[in-house]
């Protein structure tokens, strides 16, 4: 998309929720360094529009955002609105699969509650699905992807196939499997959340969004964190664009083996009202940074909130364990360690930036990473709005990554 010269003029930024960072162990230089590595992100042309907000020892440091929410596209994606909004601040974006940190929760929180164990086989509450293999598939291994279902079982499903809950559960319900034994694992893009959104609402009688409103959005006094959005709020949502370079081969088949349907199709749904009207547990939370930020602040500090416990201390423990040893995921075919629900940091590089062993969040859709990490008191969330598998882009991200973990000392060992 195009850049402007003057990039004060797509900047905002939230003077009134920024403290000193003086405060936390940081300083103005810190600051400004991680967003001029946002800021050359930008210049690439393959985000129109970005937020970020940090919070350090529980302030926020850094609440900004630059380029549209809408509009200003790229030329070969033209959007049929020709009027273009500014992204600001507290706009709400998709998480894509960043939204499985926050679903994988909703079962933690029913098992706080009593309501189910993580070795409990899925059969136990959703029968259909004991056959073919999956018969000893158990709650532990789809939060870990290690179910051994990681794509929807038919070949070449269109995408409005995953705006109708019972027809996609029926899927997966009859679905085979040969890795039921929870040994491999392999990224389960869509599926898992499918079927972490079943059991909440066959446990609690009530839709997911129902839960994820009670057990988290209200608590952290969220207006959206919610799968898809309300009527109401549909027309302040950020839209996606496809950016960059097209998909080539090998990517373009990783790519369509993790999603289940092409890459450059996603952005495109992903702006739809059947998209926002609908819930998909893995992939359409929608979000500001601070709501996002806030929810990881919260499993910083033990599962409270504003005073409110919101989980239990042990839930988060076991939320962020390890579920298994660093191995090359087969969905993903990059090393990478799964908790109950967590992508987790590495000492050397990861997600998260560089020494981050302790670290744990999620990915979204290529470009949005939001964690946690304990040993820099930091929480974070950096959302975007360009999908692109253009070679320009790991590198520009990693330099965001790798830029808040040298501005972000380390606290504690």
């Amino acid at each position: 998309m195009a850049v402007p010269k003057n990039m004060g003029s797509v900047t905002q930024i939230d003077t009134q929720a920024e403290i000193s960072p003086y405060d936390v162990n940081m300083t103005r230089d810190n600051v400004e360094a991680i967003w001029n590595s946002v800021e050359g992100f930008y210049k690439t042309g393959l985000q129109p529009g970005m937020t970020m907000v940090i919070r350090r020892q529980g302030e926020i440091v850094l609440k900004r955002s630059i380029g549209h929410a809408r509009g200003n596209p790229p030329p070969r994606h033209p959007d049929p609105d020709p009027s273009t909004v500014l992204m600001h601040p507290d706009t709400p974006i998709c998480l894509f699969s960043a939204s499985k940190a926050i679903t994988a929760m909703l079962i933690h929180k029913l098992k706080e509650e009593g309501k189910l164990k993580l070795h409990d086989t899925v059969g136990t509450y959703i029968p259909e699905f004991a056959c073919n293999g999956k018969e000893n598939i158990t709650i532990g291994q789809v939060l870990s992807h290690r179910a051994g279902v990681p794509m929807i079982p038919m070949k070449n499903p269109h995408p409005s196939l995953l705006f109708k809950w019972n027809s996609v559960i029926d899927l997966i319900n009859s679905g085979h499997t040969s890795q039921g034994d929870g040994k491999t694992q392999s990224y389960h893009a869509i599926v898992g959340g499918y079927i972490l959104g079943e059991i909440v609402r066959r446990i609690t009688g009530k839709p997911v969004e129902d839960y994820l409103k009670a057990v988290i959005a209200k608590p952290l006094g969220a207006t959206y964190l919610t799968y898809g959005l309300p009527k109401q709020h549909q027309n302040k949502a950020a839209f996606n664009y496809s950016t960059g370079a097209a998909p080539a081969f090998p990517i373009n088949l990783l790519a369509k083996r993790a999603l289940n349907i092409d890459f450059e199709k996603v952005a495109s749904i992903s702006n739809t009202e059947g998209f926002m009207d609908v819930s998909i547990p893995a992939g359409n939370i929608y979000g500001t940074a601070d709501e996002v930020s806030r929810f990881y602040q919260m499993m910083l500090d033990g599962g409270q909130f504003n005073g409110k416990q919101v989980f239990e201390a042990d839930t988060i423990k076991d939320a962020i364990k390890p579920a298994g040893p660093l191995t090359v995921d087969q969905t993903l075919l990059i090393p990478m360690r799964f908790s109950n629900g967590f992508m987790l940091g590495e000492n050397l590089f990861s997600l998260f930036g560089v020494k981050a062993k302790k670290a744990y969040g999620h990915l979204g859709l290529i470009n949005i990473v939001s964690w946690a990490d304990p040993a820099r008191e930091l929480s974070v969330a950096f959302l975007n709005t360009g999908k692109s598998l253009d070679p320009r882009t790991l590198p520009a991200l990693g330099k965001i990554l790798v830029s808040i973990s040298q501005n972000c000392s380390v606290l504690h060992k």
